[in-house]
C-alpha cells in the first residue's frame, strides 16, 4: 500500500511540477519566412491576394489530394472564407478568411481550426518592391497555446516546423510565378 501512495503522491507532484513550469511558459509564437520573386510587385500582389491561388503553392493545400474545399464570398476581399476538410489527421478541418487587405502591400487572415485540434491563428502576407522586376514576399503566422497546452512549446520548436512548411511554399509559389 506504500509504494502504490508514494507513487501516486509522485505523479501527483510531477503534474503540479509541470503546470507551474506551463504558467511561466510563452504562450505566443511566431513565425515568418520569406523569398525573392522576380517578377513586379504589382503582379505578385494580385495572385496573392486571391485565397483560392494557395491551392497552388501552399504544402498544407496539396498535402492531401482528396481534400473537400468550400469557398464562401468573393475571392481577393476581405470576408472571403476557403474552408477545407480531410480524413488525413495533418490536414484536418478548418478555414482561412481574408480579414484585410493593404493593396499592393498586405493581406491578412484568420485561421480557424477545427480538427484535429480547435484553435484560431492569425497569418499574413506581405510584398515589398526589392526592384522594378524583383518582389520580396514574407509569409507569416503567429499563434498562442492555451495553458496548460503551452508546455509543448518548450519541447516542439514551431519556429523550425511551421518554418520550413512556410519555405516549401514560397519556393513553390516562386517557381510558379516565374515561370
Amino acid at each position: 500500500m506504500n509504494i502504490i501512495l508514494t507513487v501516486l503522491f509522485g505523479v501527483l507532484c510531477l503534474v503540479v511540477l509541470l503546470l507551474i513550469i506551463a504558467a511561466f511558459v510563452k504562450k505566443e509564437y511566431s513565425v515568418e519566412r520569406d523569398i525573392i520573386i522576380s517578377k513586379p510587385k504589382g503582379n505578385v500582389f494580385d495572385y496573392l491576394k486571391r485565397l483560392k491561388n494557395q491551392d497552388n503553392f501552399s504544402k498544407w493545400a496539396l498535402m492531401d489530394p482528396n481534400m473537400k474545399k468550400e469557398y464562401r464570398g468573393i475571392d481577393g476581399t476581405p470576408g472571403f472564407v476557403s474552408a477545407w476538410e480531410s480524413n488525413d489527421k495533418n490536414v484536418g478541418k478548418g478555414e482561412q478568411k481574408i480579414k484585410k487587405i493593404i493593396e499592393g502591400d498586405r493581406i491578412d487572415y484568420e485561421i480557424r481550426f477545427i480538427k484535429p485540434f480547435a484553435g484560431v491563428a492569425n497569418a499574413y502576407m506581405k510584398t515589398t518592391s526589392v526592384s522594378n522586376n524583383r518582389t520580396m514576399v514574407a509569409w507569416g503566422f503567429d499563434s498562442k497555446m492555451k495553458f496548460p497546452m503551452n508546455l509543448m512549446l518548450l519541447f516542439v520548436n514551431m519556429e523550425k516546423m511551421i518554418g520550413k512548411d512556410f519555405e516549401t511554399g514560397l519556393l513553390k509559389l516562386k517557381n510558379l510565378m516565374e515561370k
